[in-house]
């Protein structure tokens, strides 16, 4: 072959095991290019790796383009314009009472009917136990089949909540207690505000208990892994700012493993890793590559922003977290060390919490549809090109992808992460959850943050005072100086706005307008995909119109196909 010759690849997708002479060559040279380019490098000790490189020496292809760029710099502007207002109004100082959070409120155009019903109702314990299962965070809370060791609760203490004449030994094993176990911030350090004042870090438990209404409300909080004297287990039945304060402390904690874990390890930094490896290791003509390309779309470069200015070390994170510098390095290690691939797979997920029968559960049942939809288009897809398990064991790049993602982008030297896929069965299930992470549980994760976050008092990201050790000893006057200044809640109040637009032209999930594939079998498992998730769409809002508080973030018609935001 001359080296003036150029050769032109029909559109098809092929699997390396099935090219031969010029065409194998220049598939294995594509690689070792992209090899040089898609490099692995360690940003902070405890964060997965991320790409080497600055985002603009990078191809145009994984940048922004000029409208979401355009649209991604509106909102930080608007957000830079918020806080200045604050900050020129001198907003350092402690709100006076909780109604006053509504003035940072009014500059948004609050066509909002959930952040309503928040703002009315955040105080109920109703409200505070359904986010457990449809808020930002609806993955820690887990069916309790015997209480911790450090978490001493007993039937006396909560006996007044139990609403069926059982005890709570009982209630344990029917199956209607759980918990939420914020363990994983334990020992952590703590932050300080930009007047250099203190911010305090606990790891609260809860104890939740589905009562005869199928609801899922408090019954006992404990704010410290330790328990004892100084640590009381606060109650229902308690002053009224003594449990007031201690759902705080829980939400508190809930906000930062939410932000940290929950949405940027889990779903952002994630991605990140799936589509460095997807470069690194599978070809453009690839049937994997076409499937996953659409689902890392602008994913790098999200990722770059959000280390430039959301979480960098004078990042607007280090302004609103009540976690330090050295605490969010700790936590997301933390986090690392116990992610696992089965977490991944939602229907697993569900079942390792116990979660498969908790009332009223709409992520559940909205996710475990979603992935149902998804697999089977995967499935469809990968029985077009692989015609055998063998095919899948022969399949070099894939292999390599996958043990690219354990090894490298994942640091996994156990058996958390699969290094080595054997079955189609295998390669379905995998696919399945990379891309269920970038676009469903992204959704799940991050556009409710508005609603949720818009009224600071429902979760607030730090906390000014340390929590209580008596019981008795809380006011409204103390609850307003341990809850964030007005210039926290201004920062908050524009991240979450900022976080959770859509773009004007999202490309929503089955939305593929580019269309990587060219084969007519697979066109058709994407018309019938569309067809099943606009039918999904359809059950999903006639479902809402039975419900006060709609449920909509896993509607496949808010649902983006990647992490872009």
């Amino acid at each position: 072959m001359d080296k003036s010759d150029v050769i032109i690849r029909e559109g098809s997708a092929r699997l390396p095991q099935n090219e031969t002479g010029f065409l194998k060559a220049q598939r294995q040279k594509e690689l070792e290019s992209r090899q040089k380019t898609f490099r692995w490098n360690n940003w902070k000790p405890g964060f997965p790796p991320i790409i080497d490189g600055k985002l603009d020496d990078l191809h145009l292809d994984f940048q922004f383009d000029k409208e979401k760029k355009a649209h991604f710099t509106w909102n930080s502007v608007k957000l830079v314009l918020d806080q200045g207002l604050d900050t020129v109004k001198g907003y350092f100082q402690s709100w006076e009472d909780l109604e006053n959070f509504e003035h940072i409120l009014t500059r948004y155009c609050l066509d909002n009917t959930l952040l309503e019903n928040v703002i009315q109702n955040w105080n109920t314990d109703y409200m505070f136990g359904y986010q457990f299962l449809n808020g930002c965070n609806p993955v820690m809370i887990s069916k309790c089949v015997e209480l911790p060791d450090n978490f001493p609760v007993t039937h006396e203490m909560v006996e007044g909540s139990l609403q069926r004449g059982l005890t709570l030994d009982e209630e344990l094993k029917a199956g209607n207690i759980y918990i939420a176990n914020y363990e994983i911030l334990e020992g952590l350090h703590a932050n300080k505000s930009s007047q250099n004042t203190p911010y305090y870090v606990t790891a609260p438990i809860c104890l939740l208990y589905n009562n005869r209404l199928n609801q899922i409300v408090p019954i006992a909080i404990q704010l410290s892994q330790t328990g004892g004297d100084v640590s009381p287990i606060f109650l229902p039945n308690d002053d009224e700012y003594d449990w007031m304060l201690a759902k705080m402390w829980v939400k508190s904690a809930d906000f930062n493993v939410h932000q940290l874990l929950t949405h940027l390890l889990k779903t952002h930094l994630l991605s990140e890793v799936f589509e460095v490896a997807m470069y690194r290791q599978l070809s453009a003509v690839h049937p994997v590559y076409k499937l996953l390309v659409p689902h890392v779309r602008f994913t790098i470069a999200i990722n770059a922003e959000a280390r430039k200015g959301l979480i960098s070390e004078d990042g607007i994170f280090s302004k609103i977290s009540s976690l330090s510098g050295d605490g969010i390095k700790e936590l997301m290690k933390r986090g690392l060390e116990t992610l696992t691939y089965k977490s991944l797979c939602f229907p697993e997920a569900i079942k390792a919490r116990g979660m498969e029968k908790a009332p009223n559960y709409y992520y559940r049942e909205d996710g475990m549809r979603i992935w149902e939809t998804l697999n089977r288009f995967v499935s469809d897809v990968v029985e077009i090109y692989y015609d055998s398990d063998e095919a899948v064991r022969s399949d070099v790049e894939i292999q390599k992808f996958v043990k690219d993602i354990s090894l490298h982008g994942l640091q996994d030297k156990t058996e958390k992460f699969p290094k080595g896929l054997y079955s189609r069965v295998e390669l379905v299930e995998y696919l399945t959850a990379v891309i269920f992470t970038a676009s469903a549980q992204h959704a799940a994760v991050n556009f409710g943050q508005f609603d949720w976050y818009g009224w600071i008092p429902n979760s607030p990201s730090t906390m000014r005072k340390p929590p209580p050790q008596d019981k008795g000893t809380v006011n409204l006057k103390i609850i307003m100086e341990t809850l964030p200044d007005r210039d926290c809640s201004s920062l908050v109040l524009g991240t979450a706005w900022s976080l959770t637009r859509f773009q004007e032209n999202e490309r929503f999930l089955g939305f593929y307008p580019d269309m990587y594939f060219t084969e007519q079998p697979v066109k058709q498992a994407i018309k019938t995909f569309r067809k099943k998730l606009d039918d999904l769409t359809d059950q999903i809002k006639s479902r809402n119109k039975t419900l006060t508080m709609d449920y909509c973030y896993l509607s496949p018609d808010k649902i983006p196909n990647s992490v872009a935001v």
